[in-house]
């Protein structure tokens, strides 16, 4: 169980890291963002998925500031989540090992 929250902590690294760049790119001229998305892996695991968003052609940047900061929120909460269940698994083995010893 351990392994598959690690996991999605780091996809979850990955995504906020393209959104950090997509932010710090909102006033880079030509600028096209990258896109992330989450799948499950085989063994119950995360991965993240980067590819560029579809070009409007704009020569502006085509980021979309409001996506990002909700986005970031999103991450954020769901790091804190994994962290949280991690401390959870950790404290149950450690009492269990309290119990055997």
């Amino acid at each position: 169980m351990i392994s598959s929250n690690v996991s999605s902590i780091l996809s979850n690294q990955t995504y906020m890291n393209n959104s950090a760049s997509n932010v710090a790119n909102a006033n880079t001229d030509g600028y096209v963002p990258r896109d992330t998305t989450i799948s499950e892996t085989k063994n119950g695991g995360t991965k993240a998925n980067t590819s560029l968003s579809t070009s409007s052609g704009s020569e502006k940047s085509q980021t979309d500031l409001s996506k990002e900061m909700t986005d970031q929120i999103a991450i954020e909460k769901i790091a804190t989540s994994n962290i949280q269940a991690i401390r959870t698994q950790n404290e149950m083995l450690g009492s269990l090992l309290d119990i055997r010893g």
